[in-house]
């Protein structure tokens, strides 16, 4: 016989389930279709009405309702969104309307210009690394550092614009999945966050930190521009920066704030493979503290991208 002694189970009091408050029935599950007569609206409709499907659904009505009452939608993005061959559905939200800034971190510049100048991107790195390689493709660097030094003494035009003029002037052969050309075609603000000795071009003869810390500078102060006109609402999307973006975001807010823009009342949301710290907290939680919604979706981009473009604009032209 045991020597410790168990509670007894025979005076516990029970409930009715029908009368328990519980949070998922039947109507919230998700709907099989039927691949002969599925539409992208059936489809949408068919995901299933609890978590993350219903916060989606909420942060598409977030920036439909931004978009209609022409307050912004700012798109942050990190590198990983035009390696996995994102860009055109990235300009397709721009061209719409929907997307009304774009600010990258300066490794997505980088595979921007490779990409519409040269058609390729995204070296080995565990191959080219070995012998000194990694990072030293010449094109690259005389394009991209050239192109900021010439800037920093004639112009106030910022390391985005530049590029992205660039890019159009020399007419790069594939120029229309080039994020930086296409914003700065449709006049919308694209600017690129730098932070000196991160980036391939920065390893090369022709770097200048002065330039590079001036435009990317003068970009930080666009994006605090942008942000000031989030107050009463709008939405700030970062997808795939894990450092560099979510603190210029953090600053350019408190930048705004302190100018007087009272920017409350907006939403943000995170996309990432995994959960990073200062995404969670300097994009999602912090901003939005007593007025406001952040949102967090873990998948990948090259699902979870499309899967939010097509769901805006499935929404967007029925609203």
């Amino acid at each position: 016989m045991s020597q410790y002694k168990q509670v007894s189970l025979a005076r516990v009091k029970t409930i009715s389930i029908k009368t328990r408050k519980s949070k998922v029935s039947p109507k919230d599950f998700a709907r099989v279709l039927h691949p002969h007569a599925a539409r992208l609206t059936d489809f949408i409709d068919s995901l299933p009405k609890i978590l993350v499907g219903n916060e989606l659904r909420d942060l598409v009505g977030d920036i439909v309702r931004s978009r209609k009452k022409n307050k912004p939608v700012i798109l942050m993005m990190g590198a990983h969104v035009v390696k996995v061959g994102l860009s055109p559905v990235i300009i397709d939200l721009v061209r719409r309307g929907i997307v009304t800034h774009v600010a990258m971190n300066s490794a997505a510049a980088i595979h921007d210009v490779e990409t519409a100048m040269w058609g390729q991107t995204s070296e080995d790195v565990s191959t080219n690394i070995l012998d000194g390689r990694f990072g030293m493709a010449r094109e690259t660097g005389e394009f991209i550092n050239k192109a900021l030094v010439e800037a920093f003494g004639q112009s106030n035009e910022g390391y985005g614009e530049v590029l992205a003029k660039k890019i159009i002037a020399q007419k790069g052969k594939y120029g229309e999945v080039s994020i930086l050309a296409s914003c700065y075609r449709l006049g919308v603000p694209v600017t690129v966050h730098a932070a000196i000795g991160t980036d391939i071009v920065h390893q090369q003869p022709t770097m200048d930190g002065a330039a590079t810390g001036e435009l990317t500078f003068r970009d930080f102060k666009i994006l605090a521009h942008s942000i000031r006109d989030l107050t009463g609402g709008g939405v700030v999307l970062n997808i795939g920066s894990a450092v560099i973006l979510p603190e210029v975001f953090l600053k350019a807010l408190t930048v705004a704030r302190n100018l007087g823009s009272r920017v409350r009342g907006f939403s943000t949301a995170n996309f990432d493979m995994i959960r990073h710290y200062r995404p969670q907290m300097n994009v999602v939680e912090r901003p939005t503290q007593r007025n406001g919604r952040g949102y967090s979706f873990t998948g990948h981009h090259e699902i979870m991208v499309p899967l939010l473009a097509a769901m805006i604009k499935a929404r967007h032209l029925k609203a």
